[in-house]
């Protein structure tokens, strides 16, 4: 029993590590070309085409994963900022971040898009990590009273719509920067640590 024990747990470990090789190898990958063979993506892993099958059984299965675990990462962020910063830079820093990962991952955008014309996607369902990282800093926010009350992540959202206009492949960084400075004006203005301090 100790013995078949002893070997599960390398087993499992080297399922885990080929998985987690998988993910990020097709995370650079599909950011490439939302057509990249899985074929091309198991030999980078260096990983046997079966294995590739076994974690991730079609491709619609191994884009959507690679998207919940970016997603995943989005939250994430939102988290190490509001430990770090005041909730309002902690959201201007998140929607930085947000801009760089649209900027990069452009290839996994059409990937999804592809797939999602395959089978039928759930709305915004596929968003649900984003949105919640944003309701979870627009609250922080509201209880520190850094921005005016009663903001929903609707008005966020339309808000910083003019962010995904920004045409990336132009020099972005300064019109970036400009655009979410504006928008956190506006959205400051009028908030309750704003009017006492005024």
């Amino acid at each position: 029993m100790t013995q078949a024990r002893k070997t599960d747990r390398p087993a499992r470990s080297d399922a885990l590590q080929n998985r987690e090789r998988i993910l990020k190898v097709a995370l650079v990958e599909l950011a490439r070309s939302a057509d990249v063979p899985l074929s091309a993506i198991a030999k980078q892993a260096g990983v046997g085409q079966g294995t590739l099958y076994r974690h991730f059984p079609t491709r619609e299965a191994l884009v959507m994963e690679v998207y919940r675990y970016e997603m995943g990462q989005v939250v994430h962020f939102a988290e190490l900022l509001l430990a770090k910063y005041p909730p309002d830079q902690a959201l201007e820093r998140w929607m930085h971040r947000l801009a760089e990962y649209a900027m990069t991952k452009a290839g996994l955008a059409d990937a999804i898009r592809t797939v999602s014309s395959v089978r039928e996607w759930p709305g915004n369902g596929g968003y649900a990590p984003v949105i919640a990282a944003a309701q979870l800093l627009l609250d922080a926010n509201e209880r520190a009273g850094t921005l005016r009350a009663g903001i929903t992540t609707d008005d966020f959202f339309l808000a910083t719509a003019g962010i995904w206009q920004i045409d990336f492949s132009t020099d972005w960084e300064p019109r970036l920067a400009w655009l979410i400075n504006f928008v956190m004006q506006g959205l400051r203005a009028g908030a309750p640590v704003n009017s006492v301090s005024s």
